[in-house]
Protein backbone atom coordinates (compact mmCIF):
# COMPACT_ATOMS: atom_id res chain seq x y z
CA UNK A 1 0.00 0.00 0.00
CA UNK A 2 1.35 3.42 -0.97
CA UNK A 3 1.85 5.92 1.84
CA UNK A 4 0.79 8.85 -0.36
CA UNK A 5 -2.16 9.43 -2.63
CA UNK A 6 -1.30 9.06 -6.30
CA UNK A 7 -3.64 10.20 -9.08
CA UNK A 8 -3.32 8.61 -12.53
CA UNK A 9 -5.15 8.94 -15.83
CA UNK A 10 -5.50 6.10 -18.33
CA UNK A 11 -5.93 7.37 -21.89
CA UNK A 12 -8.16 5.43 -24.29
CA UNK A 13 -8.74 5.55 -28.05
CA UNK A 14 -12.14 5.63 -29.76
CA UNK A 15 -12.54 1.85 -29.24
CA UNK A 16 -11.61 2.29 -25.56
CA UNK A 17 -8.28 0.56 -26.07
CA UNK A 18 -5.28 1.59 -23.99
CA UNK A 19 -3.20 4.47 -25.37
CA UNK A 20 -1.12 5.24 -22.30
CA UNK A 21 -1.19 6.51 -18.77
CA UNK A 22 -0.11 9.68 -17.05
CA UNK A 23 0.79 10.38 -13.44
CA UNK A 24 -1.06 13.58 -12.65
CA UNK A 25 -0.03 14.13 -9.07
CA UNK A 26 1.56 12.47 -6.12
CA UNK A 27 0.09 14.03 -3.06
CA UNK A 28 0.50 14.24 0.62
CA UNK A 29 -0.37 11.59 3.16
CA UNK A 30 -4.12 11.81 2.65
CA UNK A 31 -4.82 14.04 -0.35
CA UNK A 32 -3.57 15.15 -3.71
CA UNK A 33 -4.33 18.24 -5.76
CA UNK A 34 -6.00 17.57 -9.10
CA UNK A 35 -6.84 20.18 -11.73
CA UNK A 36 -8.75 19.46 -14.96
CA UNK A 37 -6.08 21.28 -16.99
CA UNK A 38 -3.46 18.75 -15.90
CA UNK A 39 -5.78 15.76 -16.36
CA UNK A 40 -6.80 16.66 -19.91
CA UNK A 41 -3.50 18.11 -21.21
CA UNK A 42 -2.05 14.70 -22.03
CA UNK A 43 -5.41 13.45 -23.30
CA UNK A 44 -5.58 16.28 -25.83
CA UNK A 45 -1.93 15.85 -26.84
CA UNK A 46 -2.34 12.08 -27.34
CA UNK A 47 -5.68 12.52 -29.16
CA UNK A 48 -7.44 10.34 -26.59
CA UNK A 49 -11.14 9.72 -27.13
CA UNK A 50 -11.91 8.93 -23.47
CA UNK A 51 -10.20 8.48 -20.13
CA UNK A 52 -10.40 6.74 -16.79
CA UNK A 53 -9.02 8.29 -13.62
CA UNK A 54 -7.81 6.36 -10.63
CA UNK A 55 -6.24 7.14 -7.33
CA UNK A 56 -5.50 5.38 -4.09
CA UNK A 57 -6.53 6.18 -0.55
CA UNK A 58 -3.38 5.76 1.49
CA UNK A 59 -5.32 4.88 4.66
CA UNK A 60 -6.89 1.88 2.90
CA UNK A 61 -10.60 2.80 2.85
CA UNK A 62 -11.69 3.31 -0.79
CA UNK A 63 -14.93 5.11 0.08
CA UNK A 64 -14.88 8.33 -2.01
CA UNK A 65 -14.54 11.54 0.00
CA UNK A 66 -16.55 14.68 -0.66
CA UNK A 67 -13.42 16.04 -2.36
CA UNK A 68 -13.32 12.97 -4.62
CA UNK A 69 -16.94 13.64 -5.61
CA UNK A 70 -16.21 17.31 -6.38
CA UNK A 71 -13.11 16.53 -8.45
CA UNK A 72 -14.94 13.83 -10.37
CA UNK A 73 -17.81 16.18 -11.19
CA UNK A 74 -15.37 18.85 -12.42
CA UNK A 75 -13.54 16.29 -14.54
CA UNK A 76 -16.81 14.96 -15.95
CA UNK A 77 -17.92 18.47 -16.92
CA UNK A 78 -14.51 19.32 -18.40
CA UNK A 79 -14.50 16.11 -20.41
CA UNK A 80 -17.94 16.86 -21.80
CA UNK A 81 -16.76 20.30 -22.86
CA UNK A 82 -13.66 18.89 -24.55
CA UNK A 83 -15.37 15.87 -26.09
CA UNK A 84 -13.20 13.48 -24.06
CA UNK A 85 -15.58 11.71 -21.70
CA UNK A 86 -14.57 10.52 -18.27
CA UNK A 87 -15.66 6.88 -18.31
CA UNK A 88 -14.84 6.09 -14.70
CA UNK A 89 -12.99 7.19 -11.60
CA UNK A 90 -11.64 4.35 -9.49
CA UNK A 91 -10.69 4.83 -5.85
CA UNK A 92 -8.34 2.08 -4.72
CA UNK A 93 -8.12 0.94 -1.13
CA UNK A 94 -6.20 -1.77 0.61
CA UNK A 95 -8.62 -4.64 -0.05
CA UNK A 96 -10.98 -3.31 -2.76
CA UNK A 97 -11.80 -0.39 -5.02
CA UNK A 98 -14.85 1.77 -5.65
CA UNK A 99 -15.93 2.62 -9.20
CA UNK A 100 -17.85 5.85 -9.67
CA UNK A 101 -19.42 4.38 -12.82
CA UNK A 102 -20.54 1.17 -11.10
CA UNK A 103 -21.96 3.18 -8.20
CA UNK A 104 -23.97 5.35 -10.62
CA UNK A 105 -22.02 8.47 -9.64
CA UNK A 106 -20.98 9.50 -13.16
Amino acid sequence: MLKQEVFLVVLLDNKHCYLGEQLITQGLLNRSLVHPREVFAQAVEQRAAALVCLHNHSLGDPQPSSGDHKVTQRLKESGQLLGIPLLDHLVIGEERCVSFADEGLL
